[in-house]
């Protein structure tokens, strides 16, 4: 009888490589690398003291999670959002927001709906725009818990990285607005969950997104 150990390969370590990729992500969603960017294997392996395997293996990962495009001959770069590309990812945040909104109205715990207002209230003490961005991501994070559905949580999970640029670039497109008026507006989405009230909530998330989806698009068509 053939062996289980004949019929698969070997398990290899891929910690260093999620160390990697943790690295490369970071630097992105800290304004280290703009989209666009060139990301050259040589250098990133230089710069982290590793060998070009893992920075491969973490290129692939972060390609996945749609953060970084390879394309042959002109080797990988950050992620550039084209107007189908912003078009697609409204869309698509549009219908996983508005269901998650409707589950996290009918069946949201109140520890669910207190971590979804800790997170609007830490927008508050932002010290800086990227750190806005880091709560922002945040409070949509909170709000999918609260939601307590498991396979639209990994619906977003699959998203999230590419939602994380999609709100830099918001940023990009207008700093002062952005910093000034998002606690305020996440306190008031935080407040219509907290109430259970899904008209209302409905209306403030599309809002929300349809202002953010806007801004950046303008941007992007000048």
């Amino acid at each position: 009888m053939e062996r289980t150990a004949d019929r698969i390969r070997p398990a290899r370590r891929r910690g260093l490589a999620d160390e990697v990729a943790d690295r490369i992500r970071e630097a992105v969603f800290s304004g280290v690398y703009q989209p666009g960017a060139q990301l050259r294997e040589v250098e990133l392996a230089e710069a982290l003291g590793v060998s070009r395997g893992p920075v491969r293996e973490a290129l692939l990962r972060l390609e996945r999670e749609g953060l970084v495009r390879g394309e042959w001959h002109r080797g990988t770069s950050v992620t550039a959002f084209s107007a189908e590309d912003l078009e697609e990812l409204h869309s698509l945040r549009e219908a996983l927001e508005r269901l998650a909104v409707e589950q996290a109205v009918a069946r949201a715990s109140d520890e669910g709906l207190q971590a979804v207002e800790r997170a609007a209230e830490r927008m508050a003490r932002a010290s800086d725009a990227h750190e806005m961005v880091r709560c922002d991501i945040a409070f949509h994070d909170a709000v999918y818990a609260a939601a307590r559905h498991r396979l639209l949580a990994e619906a977003w999970q699959s998203i999230r990285g590419r939602v994380h640029l999609f709100m830099l670039g918001r940023m990009g497109a207008g700093v002062e607005g952005y910093l000034a008026h998002m606690p305020d507006e996440h306190r008031q989405l935080a407040a219509a969950l907290r109430a259970r009230d899904a008209e209302a909530a409905f209306g403030l998330f599309a809002a929300h997104r349809r202002n953010a989806f806007e801004t950046l698009k303008a941007a992007t068509d000048r």
